[in-house]
């Protein structure tokens, strides 16, 4: 094809999007994806994601993206709201009162868009009631759609963009795809899928092991993962026949990685890592690749926002990386911070990571050599496994050992270690660019004003890191004691339900 064919050809594409109209948005998430689980991210299994390949090669996707947290509801608040967990006050799965900042809903409705979402609808704002024009989880009749309904997800996304046809105004949706969350896929599950995987053929993680139990659990999550593909091609066959696929900036990530030990509830390299995907028509190419910038999920509600025609509002954390998408160099772009508070249980393990494209620096104030790292990945098959095999295997002991108890510093070489199997922290070699992560995570904190910076400056004081967990563990424990009785009055005779409102 001649260029000035091709050029005439993108023009025209983008068209309704350049020519002063607001575009419109679909954000597409999964739930517990990792980033190499995906074909066009380099998964070792064929055939994992066709659908997501095949936007993937119509998009520009980002190397180097990675979410702030690698747990759910706090990751997803990070994304709406442009703002770490210690500033909008969401550091584990509760809601906050009274909210003072607007999110993304909030802002694209002052912005004269029409706004619905499907799933997540709790994780979605810091604050309830949720103020989406419509939840898309509830189906025309009442009824919640089952979240491992894939034909579903077409169908709630078919009615968010009529729904925005009717109210004249453009769409901005949030679709938010369960699998491969836990319950995995499973034999004679109602809910089916296209292709079903095998134990022998799974890939193994490399911060795993290869065993049996392991492989069964991991060819359910990648059938799981298969599944959440025929959901993106659901919801992406209901764009197209809606004939708003050249007028529509379609984004795709996941929350965080996979729900297996050392991915999910970390901020490791696999758990963080996100297979970012842009389809921008008229601004970006078809198959292009950015190997150079580092973005993530703090980053994406300016960017949203600047997508269309929307001023940010103060305070934000992240910045857009709209120059980054239109192929322009933009500063800042070599490092992202990582953080982590607590799980959905409210137990406390504070995180605080800097990763570059060639390094990860981890900052673990809760680890004293006794304390254990309650995770949702502690209920796994394979974490059980690995319980069960601990005492007569001293590599999967040592294994278990980092992964309850960890080190309060770690340092890893991503580009030899991505599975972050070495700790350097100790390592005389590279104490130089330990220092160096140590100088931006610091840089990190302070700007942000984080409540960890005191820990993290008296990081060799064992006293200053006990003091400091004492503290948080004491407002956590408060904060859920407050919630019990909360919910106590709620049930009193006389009382009302107390149910959410989406």
């Amino acid at each position: 094809m001649k260029p000035s064919l091709l050029f005439l050809i993108c023009l025209l594409s983008g068209l309704a999007v350049s020519n002063g109209a607001k575009p419109n948005l679909l954000l597409i998430t999964v739930d517990d994806m990792s980033c190499d689980s995906v074909g066009a991210f380099g998964c070792k299994l064929k055939g994992t994601t066709p659908h997501i390949d095949q936007l993937a090669s119509e998009s520009l996707r980002f190397q180097h993206a990675h979410v702030q947290v690698g747990n759910c509801y706090p990751s997803r608040n990070v994304m709406f709201s442009g703002r770490y967990p210690h500033n909008t006050g969401v550091e584990g799965f509760y809601q906050i009162k009274p909210i003072k900042f607007p999110v993304l809903c909030d802002l694209m409705k002052k912005g004269g868009y029409y706004t619905a979402i499907r799933g997540k609808v709790s994780h979605s704002t810091p604050y309830q009631p949720y103020p989406w024009d419509a939840d898309l989880t509830i189906g025309p009749d009442g009824r919640k759609l089952h979240i491992k309904d894939v034909s579903s997800y077409g169908q709630c996304t078919h009615r968010g963009i009529k729904e925005a046809k009717a109210a004249g105004k453009p769409f901005c949706l949030n679709i938010n795809i369960s699998d491969p969350h836990k319950p995995f896929w499973k034999p004679n599950d109602p809910h089916k899928v296209s292709r079903v995987f095998q134990p022998e053929e799974v890939p193994i993680p490399g911060f795993l092991f290869d065993h049996p139990d392991v492989r069964k659990e991991l060819a359910l999550y990648y059938s799981s993962v298969r599944r959440a593909d025929d959901a993106v091609g659901a919801i992406l066959q209901a764009l197209d026949k809606s004939g708003h696929a050249d007028d529509t900036i379609v984004m795709f990530l996941s929350d965080h990685g996979m729900p297996l030990p050392f991915a999910k509830t970390q901020l490791y390299h696999h758990s963080t890592w996100t297979p970012w995907i842009i389809r921008w028509p008229g601004v970006t190419r078809a198959g292009s690749v950015n190997n150079r910038d580092m973005i993530s999920a703090v980053d994406m509600l300016p960017t949203m926002l600047q997508m269309a025609g929307i001023e940010s509002p103060v305070g934000l954390d992240g910045a857009s990386f709209v120059p980054v998408i239109k192929g322009q160099e933009q500063q800042g772009r070599d490092a992202v911070f990582k953080v982590y508070n607590e799980n959905a249980g409210g137990n406390r393990h504070p995180i605080r990571g800097l990763q570059t494209r060639t390094h990860l620096y981890l900052f673990n104030p809760w680890s004293d050599g006794t304390n254990i790292f309650k995770t949702a990945t502690n209920g796994t098959a394979t974490y059980r496994l690995m319980k069960k095999m601990a005492p007569s295997d001293k590599k999967i002991a040592a294994r278990l050992a980092t992964m309850d108890h960890r080190k309060v510093e770690e340092l890893y070489d991503i580009e030899s270690d991505p599975d972050c199997l070495i700790n350097l922290a100790d390592d005389p070699a590279h104490q130089a660019v330990k220092s160096r992560l140590q100088a931006r995570l610091r840089t990190f904190m302070e700007e942000s004003n984080d409540h960890a910076l005191p820990a993290f400056l008296n990081r060799g004081d064992p006293g200053a890191l006990a003091s400091y967990m004492e503290k948080v563990e004491k407002e956590s424990a408060q904060r859920r004691a407050k919630r019990r009785k909360g919910k106590q009055q709620n049930k009193a005779p006389g009382k009302n339900s107390g149910k959410k409102v989406s």
